[in-house]
């Protein structure tokens, strides 16, 4: 018990953290395709840019005492660390090899970024529709009692978030669950906990479900009918402290609430046009051999045609429903049409998560900077090279619940160690469910801690650890006995 609290403890986590990577710089190995014509790690210049994003990266990591953004550090230390890299390279006459290196990062954020803000504005429109808030409506009319309902976020959590992500999902839920027990802070606090682990476990085994799985699905890794054989692993690794805390609610009945929520006009379609860019998207990357973005701007624009049917449509449709209603007598009704405003798909886009996005574009700047500047292939000796692959990629889940699981994967994927499938299966796993460790591990976790305010909170969470890191360990040990054979296939 007392190595788990030095391990959770936030001081000595961010000291476990920057001490795995000062160790990984110390290491001098043979140059990998990621590293720059120069090996600037024993450099003043290298020593500054590990500085520069080791202070950002903390900023990161206070991001909710500070009130700051989290992409405000890491857009700039990605410049500083760039700026740092471009003046060397001038000056040792190479000025093309760093403009080319840049560019090649800058790439590989764009089609990542291009896939989340597709995903993000459908997610959006849906809201905007009422879709979430009428299954918010319907679990809490139904009156189930603690324990159903514990339950039953949960298992949505995990079935909902491979399809619209862990952190929608999560906040999703975590409404139903304060809106149901208000006041209820140990309940709430429990459900919290549940649905954090559902939302990161389903994730996990779809290209969909967290930023992670994409990148590993966008890098041609891992294809996208194999995500499903992290399924069991994933259930697991959910059930497992599920079971635990369930024992610890109280079996009674919430008061009863009724709240009527009309969808809005062109919901149902709006979700079968976002299954049909999924399947879009998907159809790309297996049949055609193009990048998996191509089908999801494609699917943009399906949602832009029928924007405008809806704008087109929308006096008509007033008209009937004005109609209906007087016929009907309805007051309530006939006042809410006058407050009906037209679909609009670049409000959609608009209330994206651009913090998130920027962020992600700080972070893989930063990662492909340090690459660039030799760190990497210092730290994949270390992990892959002196260690053995199973183990560097359970610590790197460990380590993703200190810092955030894309800058690790990021890290992974420029590596390009000589790993297994079943060894590239174990890192989108780990770094997928590892954040639950800790509720500052995964986004899911941060945002409840900022939904459910003094219900649900760091403390309340790492009460919980020993019983997560018992799913997680289960949740590793069933993919090496259930996907055995993939580790021994070449990567």
């Amino acid at each position: 018990m007392k190595n788990l609290h030095f391990i959770f403890n936030p001081p000595p986590r961010v000291f476990v953290c920057l001490c795995l990577f000062m160790a990984a710089f110390v290491f001098s190995t043979s140059a990998f395709a990621i590293t720059g014509e120069l090996d600037l790690t024993g450099s003043l210049v290298g020593g500054i840019c590990v500085g520069i994003f080791i202070i950002a990266y903390l900023l990161v990591m206070g991001e909710e005492k500070l009130h700051m953004r989290k992409s405000k550090p890491v857009l700039v230390a990605a410049g500083i660390i760039w700026g740092l890299i471009g003046w060397v390279y001038v000056n040792a006459g190479l000025p093309d090899a760093a403009e080319e290196a840049f560019s090649e990062t800058l790439l590989e954020y764009t089609e990542l970024m291009l896939f989340l803000l597709v995903a993000m504005t459908y997610i959006n429109a849906m809201e905007e529709r009422r879709v979430f808030d009428a299954l918010r409506a319907w679990i809490v009319k139904k009156g189930f009692s603690y324990r159903s309902l514990f339950w039953i976020t949960g298992l949505l959590a995990f079935v909902i978030s491979p399809v619209a992500d862990n952190l929608t999902t999560a906040l999703l839920m975590c409404a139903v669950v304060t809106k149901v027990a208000e006041g209820d802070k140990k309940f709430i606090n429990l459900c919290a906990i549940n649905i954090v682990i559902a939302a990161n476990a389903g994730g996990a085994f779809s290209p969909f479900g967290d930023i992670t799985t994409l990148m590993v699905w966008q890098a041609g890794i891992v294809e996208f009918h194999e995500f499903f054989e992290l399924f069991v692993p994933s259930l697991v690794n959910y059930l497992i402290p599920a079971i635990a805390m369930s024992f610890f609610i109280q079996n009674r009945q919430p008061d009863a609430l009724r709240e009527e929520v009309e969808l809005k006009r062109g919901a149902f379609r709006i979700i079968g046009l976002f299954l049909l860019t999924v399947a879009t998207a998907v159809a790309c990357h297996i049949f055609l051999h193009l990048p998996p973005v191509l089908g999801m701007m494609t699917g943009l624009g399906y949602l832009q045609f029928f924007g405008y049917y809806l704008r087109r449509s929308l006096p008509r449709s007033l008209a009937r429903k004005r109609t209906r209603y007087l016929q009907r007598g309805d007051q309530k009704k006939l006042e809410r049409l006058g407050s009906v405003v037209p679909f609009d798909v670049f409000s959609r886009v608009a209330r994206s998560e651009w913090d998130t996005l920027l962020f992600f574009y700080g972070v893989v700047m930063c990662v492909g900077g340090l690459g660039f500047l030799g760190y990497l292939a210092s730290l994949s000796d270390l992990l892959y090279t002196q260690w053995d692959a199973t183990w560097a990629n359970v610590i790197l889940g460990l380590v993703s619940a200190v810092v955030d699981n894309i800058p690790v994967m990021f890290a992974v994927l420029t590596m390009q160690p000589d790993m297994s499938h079943g060894h590239w299966l174990l890192i989108t796993l780990t770094a997928g469910v590892g954040g639950s460790l800790l509720s500052i591990g995964s986004a899911a976790g941060v945002a409840l801690m900022g939904q459910a305010r003094g219900y649900y909170t760091f403390m309340g969470h790492l009460k919980w650890a020993p019983v997560i890191l018992l799913g997680y360990i289960a949740s590793v040990l069933m993919h090496l006995w259930l996907n055995a054979a993939s580790f021994t296939l070449s990567g």
